[in-house]
């Protein structure tokens, strides 16, 4: 087995720059990094110091402009447009501040969304999203619509939804952001029992006590990695 293949994620001197004019943007500065099956990040910085960045290209948002990523020994650094899709659908996660439900559709709909999109039947994808609305407690306001739900709620439906594809990470983006502290700590106690089940989390932050939930905590500034610590108190 290669080096790469035994980490989920691998990343090797992984450059983003921006072009802005005559000036260039050094959003992520030569930053190695590998995660272990199982793991759990929180990311944390300034503003500017390519968390943002670092979350887009994990996820397959966006691409490097040099050095290489590795998806479970995969190079997924120079990937096509439909190759990339494939791989978010399939492999990764997500969950935002903004929570990213349609409006239109019930709780156990948004959860099913990305087994639609992957062509799964309609009866293994329903059974699927139930399980999962149980899962985050929402079995009793599975056919309620994002509005009829609580902030709280409508990220444990976004949860529900970033977990329906069996992803090997998944990539949290301020998942308590718009939620009050009580709201918050249950958010982030569904976090780690996910994590203590085998997840990889990576989650990014800019609150110190939401960050030491996470087992290690990345630490970053002009682009770079500063230093990687463990949480004692993490999950």
């Amino acid at each position: 087995m290669s080096p790469a293949a035994e980490n989920v994620i691998r990343f090797e001197d992984v450059r983003r720059i921006y072009d802005m004019g005559a000036s260039q943007v050094r959003a992520l500065d030569g930053v190695s990094l590998s995660v272990a099956e199982g793991a759990f990040y929180a990311v944390m910085g300034p503003s500017g110091s390519g968390k943002s960045t670092m979350l887009n290209l994990l996820g397959c948002l966006d691409r490097p402009t040099s050095g290489k990523y590795y998806m479970r020994g995969r190079d997924v650094s120079l990937q096509s447009d439909d190759e990339l899709s494939d791989i978010r659908l399939r492999y990764i996660g997500f969950v935002f501040q903004s929570y990213n439900l349609i409006p239109q559709l019930s709780v156990l709909e948004n959860i099913e969304l990305p087994l639609y999109y992957q062509g799964v039947e309609s009866h293994v994808g329903k059974a699927r999203a139930r399980e999962l609305a149980e899962l985050v407690g929402l079995s009793d306001r599975a056919a309620h619509r994002p509005l009829e739900l609580s902030g709280g709620q409508r990220q444990r439906v976004a949860i529900a939804r970033a977990l329906a594809n069996s992803p090997s990470v998944l990539l949290a983006d301020e998942p308590t952001g718009n939620l009050d502290t009580s709201t918050g700590r249950q958010i982030l106690e569904l976090l780690c029992s996910l994590n203590r089940d085998g997840i990889t989390i990576i989650m990014v932050t800019h609150e110190a006590e939401v960050a030491a939930v996470a087992r290690h905590c990345i630490h970053m500034r002009d682009g770079k990695i500063e230093k990687i610590e463990p949480n004692r108190s993490g999950s």
